[in-house]
């Protein structure tokens, strides 16, 4: 391709663009805490690789044993977020970058690699009909059609959390779960404290500030979990709208 891909480093880091919150400025605090958060995971093998462009074309992928969220597996790649929109799609971008994971799979001697998805398109996830062109299988689920994809090279294949399966959680009052990854995650944070105080709503944020949180959120989380009710809502991240929506406010 005409355009190159870079990969984010440690020497790079500062100098380069995260794909998406490029411009918008409510979201470059949320910006800065990416930074630190990759900044501590490279060591582990972590991996952001992008279109070198100014738009929304990359693929972030990391060791499952590392990986933050509430997967199990053994020698496997977890791929966080592949994301290409706007005037780049229909450009065999996704491809190749889900290519190159793949690549980098076998020359690490991995079992394979897995993604969170769903029988049905949903905001935030992985498409389950573009990866299965690439040998993706489903080899577990979750309650609301949630899925987790594999690609394996020896037959083995990793597993959800059983806590993450049971989508339910202790606390019935509005309960959010999230993670440092994401830029929009911050911003997401405010919205929702600010509408919940407006509206007097009962509100449990919890920080997932650590592996060992990750790997055990009470429901699927790939940085956003939302639980109403003690009940698992939604992966999707919430504004004003969103809340009073949910909420029939």
């Amino acid at each position: 391709m005409g355009e190159q891909f870079v990969n984010i480093t440690a020497d790079n880091l500062e100098n380069e663009h995260l794909c998406c919150a490029i411009a918008d400025k409510k979201h470059q605090g949320g910006v800065a805490a990416k930074k630190q958060w990759l900044q501590e995971r490279f060591a582990e093998g972590h991996v952001f690789r992008k279109l070198n462009a100014k738009g929304k074309v990359f693929i972030e992928y990391a060791p499952l044993e590392t990986a933050w969220v509430p997967v199990y597996g053994d020698n496997y790649l977890y791929i966080y977020c592949l994301w290409v929109s706007g005037s780049y799609k229909g450009n065999g971008y996704a491809k190749s970058l889900l290519e190159y994971c793949i690549s980098d799979a076998k020359a690490q001697g991995k079992s394979g690699v897995c993604v969170l998805s769903s029988k049905k398109k949903k905001p935030y996830l992985t498409d389950k009909k573009f990866m299965a062109k690439f040998g993706f299988e489903t080899v577990d689920t979750a309650a609301g059609d949630y899925e987790l994809l594999a690609l394996s090279f020896d037959g083995t294949k990793p597993h959800l959390s059983e806590r993450a399966k049971k989508m339910e959680t202790e606390e019935k009052e509005l309960t959010i779960y999230y993670g440092m990854q994401c830029p929009f995650i911050k911003n997401s944070v405010l919205q929702v404290k600010d509408t919940c105080e407006k509206y007097n709503v009962p509100l449990n944020l919890i920080a997932v500030d650590s592996l060992e949180k990750a790997k055990n959120v009470p429901g699927i989380f790939n940085n956003w979990a939302v639980f109403r009710d003690g009940k698992f809502e939604t992966v999707q991240m919430l504004n004003e709208g969103g809340i009073k929506k949910m909420l029939g406010l």
